[in-house]
């Protein structure tokens, strides 16, 4: 039975924030479509306090950032990209055009083919968020994306070098210092300055989840990404430090990212209490990880394993970390999940910098139905079919009966009219 030792905001406060999001950001797509690039550069003036002479970033100013860093930070990215490109050529290589002949003349296939241009988010507001350069541009890049657009907003009136780098070495072919809705809304519709793409990605705030939602179907998407989530699951040999450090690292986020412990150990339960209290007197980005561990963070004592399961998979959390004895049982057992973080030697900080694994991931409870961005996102299996006469005449048979049992008769007379051509 569940006991909330720390219980997060009601859900309908949470409901009515998140109200205020969408029809904020319906408002502005649609004066994005209205009015274009004068909309574009109002909320950028807005909302950024940037209103350059133009968003695009010039060859010259993408070289001056990249000359601009020091060599370490220069190879780190390097290093980083890598095991994104790495992981992600291997995933490529899962993905196999199929062609098989299901009844003699009868020839079907699928092909996967990249989509043509991307328009990759990258945010930055309060965090300069490099390794999201490599995540959406590394990994369209490897997909085979002819088009990748990819935007961050400035940061205090400035350009992130270290963020621009990433999106260059990384494969972008445009880069515009642009943020939020507008940036997203302007990939989407397309304006004068920045032409639309056929799908935009990355992880964002609120706003940037929300924004992205209302413009799928006019574009791709790759999922709904937005303020980031934690769960950690631990017994009673995990580390109460560890375990508070490591929902404090997700929380830091920003306000509104649920940082949630899930565990079997009442006496581990009041020691991360404890301890997460003790840390924020200390922690750098406290004004914000404490503002959303008080309003999102949870800790929740179950009776055992299997209600810890039961309980994650109803969560279904962007992370999950694993600090038990047999944290391999949950890798076997558990369905929901975006990214899975196995024992104390691994955690959320090295997925969502460097290991390799991509760290746009699913939250509010998407986990249920996808994955997280992959190469395979990138790409659509298309299909195709072809027959030989003799073929389309028995295959034209069947389907004229079952059209007739439908009342379709023109779908009828395609399958009649080739029953006819190649009767013998």
């Amino acid at each position: 039975m569940q006991q909330y030792i720390k219980k997060g905001m009601e859900r309908s406060a949470v409901r009515q924030a998140e109200e205020s999001v969408r029809n904020t950001v319906r408002e502005m797509i649609a004066d994005i479509e209205e009015r274009g690039d004068q909309a574009v550069r109002e909320y950028s003036r807005k909302l950024d306090s940037w209103d350059p002479e133009a968003f695009r970033l010039s060859e010259s100013e993408i070289e001056a950032c990249v000359q601009s860093l020091d060599e370490r930070t220069r190879q780190d990215i390097l290093f980083a990209q890598e095991q994104v490109r790495r992981f992600a050529r291997a995933q490529k290589d899962c993905l196999k055009d199929l062609e098989i002949e299901t009844l003699p003349g009868v020839t079907l296939g699928h092909k996967n083919i990249p989509v043509n241009s991307v328009g990759c988010y990258v945010p930055a507001g309060r965090y300069p968020m490099v390794a999201s350069a490599h995540m959406s541009v590394v990994t369209a890049r490897v997909a085979g994306v002819k088009r990748i657009v990819a935007c961050t907003p400035p940061t205090q009136g400035r350009v992130h070098p270290a963020t621009i780098a990433a999106m260059s070495l990384g494969g972008a072919d445009e880069i515009y210092a642009l943020g939020g809705v507008q940036a997203l809304a302007a990939m989407a519709v397309g304006t004068r300055e920045i032409a639309a793409v056929d799908m935009i990605v990355g992880p964002g705030n609120a706003y940037v989840a929300e924004a992205k939602r209302q413009l799928f179907g006019r574009v791709g998407i790759d999922l709904l990404a937005g303020p980031t989530e934690i769960l950690v699951l631990a017994d009673h040999s995990a580390d109460a430090e560890m375990v508070a450090t490591d929902l404090l690292g997700q929380a830091e986020h920003g306000p509104t990212s649920p940082a949630i412990l899930v565990t079997t150990s009442e006496p581990l339960a009041r020691a991360a209490l404890e301890e997460v209290d003790r840390q924020l007197k200390t922690l750098p980005t406290a004004d914000v990880a404490g503002q959303s561990w008080a309003d999102y963070g949870e800790i929740i004592l179950v009776a055992d394993e299997e209600e810890m399961l039961a309980l994650a998979d109803e969560i279904a959390a962007e992370h999950v970390e694993v600090l038990t004895e047999r944290p391999r049982r949950f890798l076997d057992d558990l369905t929901n999940y975006g990214s899975l973080f196995l024992g104390p030697t691994t955690n959320v900080a090295y997925g969502d910098k460097v290991i390799g694994t991509n760290h746009t991931l699913p939250t509010k409870k998407g986990a249920r139905y996808t994955g997280g961005l992959w190469v395979g996102k990138f790409i659509k299996t298309v299909t195709y079919q072809e027959c030989t006469p003799e073929a389309s005449l028995i295959i034209g048979e069947y389907c004229s009966r079952l059209c007739e049992v439908e009342r379709f008769s023109g779908h009828k007379a395609q399958a009649d009219l080739r029953v006819r051509r190649y009767k013998s």
